[in-house]
């Protein structure tokens, strides 16, 4: 069984051990989730609410499929990252859970940043403070020094449904890292950032492998759910990190990415490293140890999907589908007839270490370009930004030669497939999958199920292959040099 703890809602999903394929899944709500925002930037969720979203799908896979709790050997645990649930000596939850888009922490991370110094923060924790855990937690302690008083352990969103599930509370390194508390160099938690924020290491949740019998289903939760005591909990990752396992994607080299709202590169590193511009952020993937080193490398951009969709609604003819779209701007060659779009257009992008350039369209020439031309360079401003990113990732050592990712969103369309693959150099392949899916088969990894991750994803279903265009290779790279031309003018 694995659960996919999300901010809109939560995923469940059974999956038959012996062929690694889905036997049934629900999600709760049907309608989002709601999110708490008291203050401008802040974003709060009842960890409660979760437990009550996956104890909710749990019962109807359970009903649907008329499976009984013995028929389920293990749980693997996915969650939306860098959220703060604080709890007291008796497991309570102390105030809502301050979730990953909440922004309330950013002058905390700076200020950290700043004081213990740059180069300190990277060659330790490979990224700044900025807003992750360890802020959100300082400022706890420093605004509701009340509840700080009372904590006994904090913990990530898929640590407090597992303490829900077993009565115990652990985290995994993976976990420590995406909350800046796991310091790579000294191979143990960040004691110097704990120090500076005054925060007492005994507040962190003990430490269990990605992969293990973290814990097991206690009594209390097993009569609550229908579940068997004692089935074991064996699995726990980032949403991220866990999409990635989703797709296969362990080894260095080797891309996991998503083109949905915002538009995700993660890459597996095998080296310890950072950009010394922080333009992305690097955690300990599933499969790191102290002594084996794999690292994924984050790049997010804002604006991609939400892109897409834009000129859906405002340039595209009225009612067409993305199909259509993509049929229109088939008949524009590549690059777009010398049109640029700089896609940033949701918000300050990291990758462009926090500026906020705005969306913008530029070599329009009315005599000449219609609405398949704008439509096709914004796809190619979206591919472009990942390429942008991917080079810095290839900065840090990162040799990228494969991408996985779902059929979905924007790899259902050619333009946006075939461009990336052309520009990166890189085999796009496609499988059908999803986090909850993964977290179960890592679940399975985790008790002894599967031997490797090769045995328990040899089923993933791979629906589609994308080669680069070597034939038309020096097109694609024209435009990606022109398009960078373009950004290069804008934010120097």
């Amino acid at each position: 069984m694995g659960f996919d703890i999300g901010s809109s809602s939560v995923k469940a999903s059974l999956v038959d051990a012996d062929n690694g394929q889905c036997a049934a899944s629900a999600f709760y709500p049907e309608s989002e989730a709601p999110i708490i925002a008291k203050q401008t930037g802040w974003a709060e969720q009842e960890p409660s609410m979760w437990w009550g979203y996956a104890k909710a799908a749990l019962s109807k896979i359970m009903s649907d499929t008329q499976a009984k709790g013995e028929d389920i050997c293990a749980i693997g645990i996915s969650y939306q990252m860098h959220g703060l649930v604080c709890v007291d000596k008796n497991q309570e939850v102390l105030r809502p859970s301050i979730i990953w888009c909440d922004s309330r922490a950013v002058p905390y991370g700076e200020k950290a940043f700043n004081e213990i110094g740059h180069e300190h923060c990277l060659s330790h924790i490979l990224n700044s403070p900025g807003n992750f855990t360890a802020s959100k937690l300082a400022w706890v302690k420093e605004n509701e020094p009340d509840i700080y008083e009372k904590i006994d352990k904090i913990m990530l969103p898929g640590d407090y449904i597992a303490m829900r599930l077993s009565g115990i509370a652990n985290t995994t390194i993976s976990g420590l890292s995406e909350g800046m508390m796991w310091d790579f160099k000294e191979k143990r938690p960040a004691q110097f950032l704990l120090d500076y924020y005054g925060i007492d290491k005994q507040l962190l949740s003990d430490i269990v492998p990605t992969f293990s019998i973290q814990s097991t289903v206690c009594k209390h939760a097993a009569e609550e759910l229908g579940l068997k005591e004692g089935t074991p909990i064996s699995y726990r990752a980032g949403d991220q990190p866990n999409n990635a396992l989703s797709l296969n994607v362990f080894n260095p080299g080797e891309i996991a990415s998503t083109a949905g709202t915002s538009g995700v590169v993660y890459g597996v590193l095998g080296e310890v490293n950072y950009d010394q511009k922080s333009r992305v952020n690097t955690f300990a993937h599933v499969n790191y140890a102290p002594d084996k080193e794999r690292l994924g490398v984050l790049l997010c951009i804002n604006g991609t999907g939400i892109l897409n969709a834009w000129v859906r609604r405002n340039i595209a003819p009225e009612g067409i589908s993305y199909a259509g779209m993509n049929e229109m701007m088939a008949q524009v060659p590549i690059g777009s007839d010398g049109i640029q779009v700089i896609p940033f257009g949701n918000g300050a992008e990291r990758v462009l270490e926090n500026r906020e350039t705005g969306c913008s369209f530029h070599g329009v020439q009315f005599n000449k370009h219609g609405k398949a031309h704008l439509m096709r360079a914004a796809q190619e401003g979206i591919v472009f930004s990942f390429c942008y990113g991917m080079e810095v990732m290839q900065q840090m050592g990162m040799d990228i030669h494969k991408i996985h990712a779902g059929k979905a969103n924007m790899f259902l369309s050619d333009i946006f497939r075939n461009t990336l693959a052309s520009v990166s150099g890189a085999t796009i392949e496609l499988y059908e999958t999803d986090g909850s899916v993964g977290a179960a088969l890592g679940a399975g990894i985790g008790c002894g199920l599967y031997k490797d991750h090769e045995e328990a994803f040899a089923n993933l279903k791979r629906l589609q292959v994308i080669t680069p265009d070597e034939h038309r290779a020096q097109e694609y790279q024209q435009a990606y040099v022109a398009w960078k031309e373009q950004l290069m003018k804008i934010i120097h």
